[in-house]
């Protein structure tokens, strides 16, 4: 039985990653630090700093895949308002962690990336239309270059070829175990936050709600990732992994609202200020090499959520 390490496991995609695999033939070790994960049967879960090397150097030997979905996150209102705290400690961490894998000779290295490195376009962006000479949206430049920073990094150490890695450019991901308290979530935690806890009817969406996400049940992530793990022959390869269409914001509230059956009225408040970017991923790379298609649609994704936040939020489970 292999042994497989996800760091990050108390957090959203990390939990997932930990419920998923526990199901599958895998020893799996799971990280957490600050918040207490939950506890899922069969997995060992120790307590790590991923700042410091000597505890990164212990907890990453003698294993077989190394899932990297450890980060220093929050939501859109950091992100417009203070942008550099997604930076300076993720370096630092994914450096370590990379330089640790390598030197403990991880033989599978999977690095959760994103897509804050893309222009904000029309059409599907595939994974080599990246141009770095391209200006980065200002408020993800920072956050960016750091992602942009670990995949080099990840190849530089593929190039010696004792390791094989994934790098995972992947969309707005979104289901249970998510964010959602306003202060922190994503626009897919607070707009099911808001919906659901509704004043009168009536739900906030910050700006025009125009804006438009290519949203991807966490469920369809975790399924790539096996996928990965079991064909991808290239000792390094990066995947856009995404839902592959875009939706709205207000029409994701409008949906939201349907599948709960409530009856809402859209406020903007255009004083607050959103992320105009649209980034939309052509993940025929993923389908070609790996045989992975999306299984859950927008309305299906959202029908589970919202039953795991009603059995978790609101009847208090």
């Amino acid at each position: 039985m292999k042994k497989l390490l996800i760091l990050g496991g108390s957090g959203f995609i990390g939990t997932n990653l930990t419920i998923y695999f526990s199901k599958k033939n895998f020893k799996v070790t799971s990280t957490y630090f600050k918040n207490k994960p939950k506890k899922i049967k069969g997995v060992e879960y120790v307590k790590c700093d991923l700042l410091n090397k000597k505890q990164v150097d212990k907890i990453l030997r003698n294993k077989d895949i190394l899932i990297i979905a450890a980060a220093t996150t929050s939501g859109a209102k950091d992100i417009i308002e203070r942008p550099y705290i997604h930076v300076t400690d993720n370096v630092i961490m994914n450096a370590i962690i990379t330089r640790s894998a390598f030197d403990n000779k991880i033989p599978r290295i999977i690095f959760m990336s994103c897509t804050v490195m893309y222009k904000s376009q029309k059409n599907k962006i595939k994974e080599n239309s990246l141009d770095l000479n391209d200006e980065f949206y200002p408020n993800y430049f920072g956050g960016a270059w750091m992602k942009v920073y670990t995949e080099k990094a990840c190849e530089f150490f593929s190039r010696f070829k004792f390791n094989k890695y994934t790098i995972i450019r992947h969309s707005n991901i979104y289901g249970p175990y998510d964010k959602f308290d306003l202060k922190k979530s994503h626009v897919f935690g607070a707009s099911v936050t808001k919906v659901l806890k509704n004043e009168n009817g009536i739900v906030n969406v910050w700006g025009d709600g125009k804006e438009k996400r290519d949203l991807l049940f966490i469920d369809d992530l975790c399924y790539f990732v096996e996928l990965a793990i079991k064909k991808q022959k290239k000792t390094f390869e990066i995947f856009n992994v995404g839902y592959g269409k875009l939706i709205s914001i207000n029409n994701l509230v409008k949906k939201i609202a349907k599948i709960a059956n409530l009856k809402i009225n859209i406020k903007h408040d255009k004083s607050k200020k959103s992320l105009k970017t649209n980034v939309v991923l052509n993940c025929d790379k993923a389908n070609k090499i790996l045989g992975w298609k999306v299984k859950n649609t927008i309305d299906l994704g959202i029908k589970k959520t919202l039953a795991w936040y009603v059995n978790n939020y609101i009847s208090g489970k």
